[in-house]
């Protein structure tokens, strides 16, 4: 009896990847770290306390989110993905309607709800309901089309178009700019490892490349900036724009923000001015901002640290997903290393000055409940890969034993 008891402790061990777990969790306590110095000094003692232990039950609901998304297996999954898909569309265009009034006077982007003091931001949500159904939609074309042909490979590209279009519909009719770069991230990334010939890839990159190049250019002029305004760009966009170009033009406006973060970042050097040790004020610096916090209170080394354990988080999914074997799951992985890897190298470019302020946040570090939900949702959904390849493979072993 007790030969079978270890047998099963160990069969539930080898279903949960630790490796993942141990990135998050550390990542988490960089996290709470940073929140507490930012709250500390920007605002009094009662404020500390509320941002720490919010942002602590937001972990705790992320985490009990992914227990239950363990529980779905790749069928399961299958299934529920055009109804989450729609759930997600329905939410993105009723906030539309419904949206926080306060939020869109600060932000200019009518993004998120707001019930009492309880916000929420369901473009977060529909992130990882937009992978599984993008992940659905190829699975089933490259199993109806086995061999790739010209024709196939444009069929499919349609369709990942296709069903990447109301969620950008959704957001420019939002204003919430950023977080559309997130999902063309997402479905770009898809796209890349779904077996389209490169003959259609290279010219297709290369044409967005040069649409970025003409945007660039166009929000950098006068006139440009004209023809921009009249397919629906805002000003705070371009402003943010002109504070990325020309951080020192003008640090007491639009370009306060990033100034300072670069100041603090800067006032760290290598090993950082200490723990709770900040001498420099930078506005939203618990969520948007928070890399500031890290760079000035650990340095270069502390920020080395926490970018490694991206990479080493990133490299634990890739793993998983070559063990299991299954094409379904590989998109989803893919989806979901493109949602965190676009954010890392967007939250922490725009901290130091190398890319324009977006508004987002630092995945599984940065103050937000809708966003911390979101990318937990997508660590669930890697974690049942393991989870259920484990367990099939356990019970197929029990079955020659």
């Amino acid at each position: 009896m007790a030969k079978n008891a270890t047998r099963q402790q160990d069969e539930v061990d080898s279903r949960i990847d630790w490796g993942i777990i141990f990135c998050v969790l550390m990542l988490a306590l960089i996290g709470l770290a940073s929140i507490y110095v930012a709250a500390t000094h920007d605002s009094g003692a009662t404020s500390v306390k509320s941002a720490v232990v919010s942002q602590l039950m937001w972990y705790i609901i992320g985490t009990v989110a992914i227990v239950i998304i363990m529980q779905f297996d790749s069928e399961q999954l299958w299934k529920v993905a055009p109804l989450l898909y729609g759930i997600g569309l329905f939410l993105l265009f009723s906030v539309l309607i419904f949206y926080s009034r306060a939020y869109y006077l600060n932000t200019g982007a009518k993004s998120w709800f707001a019930i009492g003091g309880l916000t929420f931001q369901p473009s977060e949500v529909m992130k990882p309901a937009f992978i599984l159904m993008l992940a659905r939609v190829v699975a089933d074309h490259n199993n109806a089309f086995p061999v790739h042909t010209f024709n196939s490979d444009w069929r499919l590209i349609g369709k990942i178009v296709l069903w990447t279009a109301p969620v950008a519909v959704g957001l420019k009719l939002q204003n919430d700019f950023g977080t559309m770069l997130v999902f063309f991230a997402i479905a770009g990334g898809v796209m890349l490892v779904s077996g389209i010939t490169w003959k259609i890839i290279a010219p297709a990159f290369g044409a967005i490349a040069v649409v970025g190049g003409t945007a660039l250019a166009l929000v950098t002029t006068g006139g440009g900036r004209k023809i921009l305004e009249k397919v629906g760009f805002q000003a705070y966009q371009f402003s943010r724009v002109d504070t990325w170009l020309h951080p020192s033009s003008d640090t007491s406006n639009q370009g306060y923000q990033l100034w300072q973060s670069m100041k603090a970042v800067g006032s760290g050097g290598i090993f950082g001015t200490g723990f709770n040790s900040s001498h420099v004020y930078v506005p939203v610096r618990e969520s948007d901002m928070i890399f500031s916090v890290i760079g000035e209170n650990f340095g270069f080394i502390g920020g080395c640290v926490l970018i490694f354990l991206y990479f080493l988080l990133i490299y634990q999914m890739i793993r998983v997903t070559f063990d299991t074997k299954n094409v379904f799951y590989a998109y989803i992985s893919t989806g979901v290393i493109m949602m965190i890897l676009f954010h890392v190298f967007e939250n922490i470019g725009m901290s130091i000055g190398l890319l324009p302020l977006t508004g987002i946040p630092l995945p599984f570090v940065s103050q937000g409940g809708s966003a911390l939900i979101g990318n937990l949702i997508g660590i669930g959904l890697i974690m049942s890969m393991r989870y259920h390849y484990k367990s099939y493979m356990f019970s197929r072993n029990e079955s020659f034993n």
